[in-house]
Order: C-alpha cells, then structure tokens, then sequence
C-alpha cells in the first residue's frame, strides 16, 4: 500500500484518497453502473438522497414526484417504498464529487462508449453486454463466451443494472399492462404482478411506438394547420396595413374640419386602425410560438420511434404531454376566424357612429358606406302573411291575410320579405331594430332565391342566402340548412348586417356598445344581394 494511504501514516487529502479509489473501482469496470441515476440511465447530475437511501439527479427526482403528485402521494421510483408527504432532497455531496472525478478521469471512454470487459490491456468496443454476467464483449471474447440459455444478450449497454428488477435482481423480460410497468419473471409467477396481463417488451415497445407515430401524424398536421394560419394571417396583415393607410387619411382629413368637437374620438378611431395590425402581429407571435412548441414534440416523438430499446422507450415519462393533441385548438381557430374577418373600416365608422350621431351622413361620405336609411322593403315580395309599413321601414307578422296582389316575385310559403335595393359592389351596411319580435331571421339574399319552391325558399335551408336567426331564445347563424350556434346572445335590439362584395363577406354585429362581432360568412358572389327579413311574430324594423 502506498505510504500515503496507510492508516498510520500523515493525514492526506479526502480528495486523493477519493481519485485513488476511483482509479482502483474503473479498473474492474463496475464504478460506472454504480454511477448512474437509475432515471435517465446517465452518470448522476447534482445528485439527491431520499429517506430509503436511493439517489437520484435532482432534477430526474424533480420530474418523477411532480408525476406522482396528484396521485396522494409519492414513492420511490427504484424500491417503490411509499411517503405520505414530498420528501425533502438532501444533497449528496460525496456522491457529485466521484460522479465528477469519475467524469474528469476517463473522457476517452465516456466519448467512445462500451468497451470490453476482458480486454484489459487496452480499450475495444464491445458488441454485446451479457445481462446474466454483466459482462460486455467485444467480437474475441464473445465467441468464446458461453452461449447456454441464461447467458442473455443485449446490444452494449453500461447500464446493466438497470435492465434488472430492483426486487428480485432478474432480467426485466415483460411489461404489465395493467401497472404499466416492466417487470421480471419472478415478479409474474411471486410478486405483486401476479395475474396481471403481461406483454413481452418487444410487443409493448411496438404498441407505444404506434400510439407515438399516431400523435407525430396529428402533430405534423396540427403544424401544417398553423403554418397555413400563420400565412393566412402575414397575407391578411399585408391588406389591413394597406386599408389603414387609407382609413387614417380619410380619418385626418375628417377629423381637420371637426378638431375642436371631435379630437377624442379622432385618437380612438386612430388606435382601433392601427390597433388591426398589432393584434395580428400578436397573433402571429403566439401561434409561431405555438409552431415552436409542436417542432419540439415532433422532434421528441421522431427520437423515441427511432429507439431501438423498448426499455427506454417504455421509461419514457413525458408521453402524456406528448400525446396531448387539443391543447388550445378551438380557442386558435376563433382567434384566426375573428382576425381574419375583422369589420375592417366598418370598425372604425362604427366608433364614429356610436361616438356623434349627428354627424353619421358626413363620416359615411369619408368611409363609402351606404347608410341604412337607403334600404325599403319591396312589398312586392312580401308573404301575405306580413304587413308592410308605409315608410317601407318595419314589417308585421299579421294573423289576417293580406290579400296582396299575386306577383312572381312574392314569396308564397313563408313570411319574408326583401328590399327593393341590391348591392353588387362596394362595402354596405344596414341594421334591424328586432326588439319587437322573440322569432325572426334577418340577412341578405340574391334575387334567384325561389319564391314558391317549398323549403327552397325559406331563407334558412337554401345556398342562395344566409342569416342570423333568433328562435327559443337561441341565436345562430344558417346557410344552405348548417346552423352555427352562437357561443353567446346579443345584449341589445339592434343588429347590424354588414357586406363587403368584393371580399365575399357578409357579417353579423350586436350594436351594444362597443360593437361586438358575432359572425362572418365568407364565398364568392355571383349574383346582386338584397336584405332579406323572415318574421314568426311582432314586428322588426330596419
């Protein structure tokens, strides 16, 4: 024994005392199993004690109690002995310090992996470790090496310990389904598995990869969907920075002539035009961030199908975050909806309106909105179930027959109504008072609509039109018989209809104040549109 380290010898330092021991266990090859946290199958990093002795990395332990948290309580992962209460993490200092010198002392080996165990003399890559032996072998020796059935092989491995049943020590050959666990043999025919349905872990390993390589398909199309939002919204931006420039100048030159009674509702239209872009820009950023996130797990996934050991791909702790396909789905697609098919210059008339109404003909000039005071209902449609006022501004369902002139154009079958106007250019608005009436639809048509074809004619079941519709206290928008039910009712009596010809958009607001969007529909117009009202009982009034 050296003199250094004989016992009656001066004191010397615990650390070459500790480098010395080091070299002496590498010798024999068994330091680097005993190094190892039984978690993520690494040497230990900032490793931790718990009460029944085992160590862990910290943030390996970190993760695995984090897990069992909502269970009721915590347990260690290699003897699986039961706490009541998280356990306080007490550092191992002597533990870090031969993980590092470890480390520090053998950087060839750890770059170039197993090696052979019988090859002493100098270092040779091993191709098989022997689980029975806890032996590796490189191609010499495993020739030699005795091949009866309790000799179990294994691609290289460092981490043989691992592959063993903490319990019983015997190869870990099986997974129990029901625990979802692996198990050894002994654990099966004598352990607390006994009964349980088992799998080999080829056939378990397989099984998780397919549920792997469904999410990593549902993830690929849940990124191609926000790279298509993505774009969408960049191309959406691009038009809304381009209407802005316009709306500001017409939003200057209107507000110059009005300064002194308009300057505070001049900076709020202001904020809302340049408010456009930035929510999108927002919108943008969250979703390129939501992009990131799915390339993370798609990448993750992509790792763990390209796993040849099942072990570690059973081991695998984070899949159900993974295999979360959902998270924030709907809330995305309404965000991208509502971005897409903002009111555009029809918001920032809409603060004008709402602030000075005195004033409404003169911002309608600046913003080309046709007002709703241009639009008359055309009594030569009506059903005769309706009355028309003579303004030809509201509409009654009337429980006597109206005896009107018989006409082409009048519907026969159900209580509608058109205006004599139509609009097949151009941005337009109108709005409805629907406080008199608990059952109406309201919207816009084309003049091909059927007038006496039976359900073809009403305005909720044909491809010709479109609506909100109130029934049984229940809002929603129709088109062609599909109903979107709106998530919340408007809060006031006035509705505004909105259509953009050009962009193919027809929308529906809640004039409560502020103007609350409740609907788009977007398509290509083929035909001149009318306003169209479908009136039950009461009366509505445009």
């Amino acid at each position: 024994m050296s003199p250094l380290l004989h016992p009656h010898s001066s004191p010397v330092s615990e650390t070459f005392r500790l480098v010395y021991f080091l070299l002496s266990a590498m010798a024999s090859g068994d330091l680097r199993a005993e190094l190892e946290c039984s978690v993520c199958l690494n040497i230990y990093t900032d490793p931790v004690t718990l009460k029944c002795g085992h160590n862990f990395c910290r943030v390996c332990i970190d993760r695995v109690l984090d897990t069992q948290g909502g269970s009721g309580g915590y347990s260690c992962p290699e003897c699986r002995e039961k706490f009541t209460d998280r356990l306080a993490l007490q550092k191992n200092l002597k533990l870090r310090n031969i993980a590092e010198t470890f480390l520090s002392a053998r950087p060839d080996q750890e770059e170039s992996g197993v090696f052979c165990t019988h090859c002493v003399d100098s270092p040779v890559s091993a191709v098989r470790s022997c689980l029975h032996c806890e032996v590796s072998l490189c191609e010499k020796h495993l020739g030699v090496h005795k091949k009866s059935p309790e000799h179990i092989l294994c691609n290289p491995t460092l981490s043989m310990e691992s592959r063993k049943c903490s319990v019983h020590k015997e190869v870990l050959k099986y997974f129990c389904t029901e625990d979802e666990t692996c198990i050894c043999m002994s654990c099966y025919v004598i352990g607390e598995h006994t009964g349980h349905k088992i799998k080999s872990l080829d056939e378990a390993s397989e099984k998780k990869k397919e549920t792997l390589r469904n999410v990593l398909q549902k993830l690929l199309t849940k990124r191609e969907e926000t790279e298509e939002r993505v774009q969408s919204l960049q191309e959406h931006r691009r038009k809304v920075e381009e209407e802005a420039a316009g709306d500001t100048e017409r939003v200057t030159a209107l507000f110059r002539d009005l300064r002194r009674r308009l300057e505070d509702l001049e900076k709020r239209a202001l904020r809302d035009i340049s408010g456009r872009a930035e929510r999108i820009s927002i919108s943008i950023r969250d979703l390129e961030i939501k992009k990131e996130e799915l390339s993370r797990k798609l990448r993750h996934i992509e790792e763990l199908c390209n796993v040849t050991d099942p072990l570690t791909v059973l081991q695998e702790s984070d899949t159900g975050d993974l295999c979360d396909t959902e998270d924030g789905d709907n809330e995305d697609r309404e965000r991208h909806e509502e971005l897409l098919h903002d009111g555009g210059g029809l918001d920032v008339a809409g603060v004008l309106h709402t602030g000075l109404s005195d004033i409404i003909t003169e911002v309608n000039v600046y913003f080309y909105i046709q007002v709703a005071a241009d639009i008359l209902l055309d009594g030569n449609t009506a059903n005769n179930d309706l009355q028309i006022s003579d303004d030809r501004k509201t509409v009654s369902r009337s429980d006597i027959d109206q005896n009107h002139p018989e006409t082409p154009e009048r519907f026969q079958d159900y209580p509608q109504v058109m205006s004599s106007q139509s609009f097949s250019s151009g941005r337009h608005y109108w709005e409805v008072d629907v406080g008199g009436s608990d059952r109406w639809t309201v919207g816009m048509c084309y003049p091909s609509i059927e007038r006496r074809g039976g359900m073809e004619s009403w305005i909720e079941v044909n491809k010709k039109s479109w609506g909100l519709d109130r029934c049984n206290n229940q809002y929603s928008v129709i088109h062609d018989s599909d109903e979107i039910l709106l998530p919340t009712n408007p809060s006031s009596n006035r509705v505004r209809i909105y259509l953009d010809y050009e962009a193919g958009r027809i929308s529906f607001y809640d004039l409560c104040d502020p103007i609350r969007h409740l609907h788009t529909f977007t398509t290509t117009f083929t035909e001149p549109l009318h306003a169209l009202l479908w009136v039950w009982r009461g009366c509505i009034k445009i």
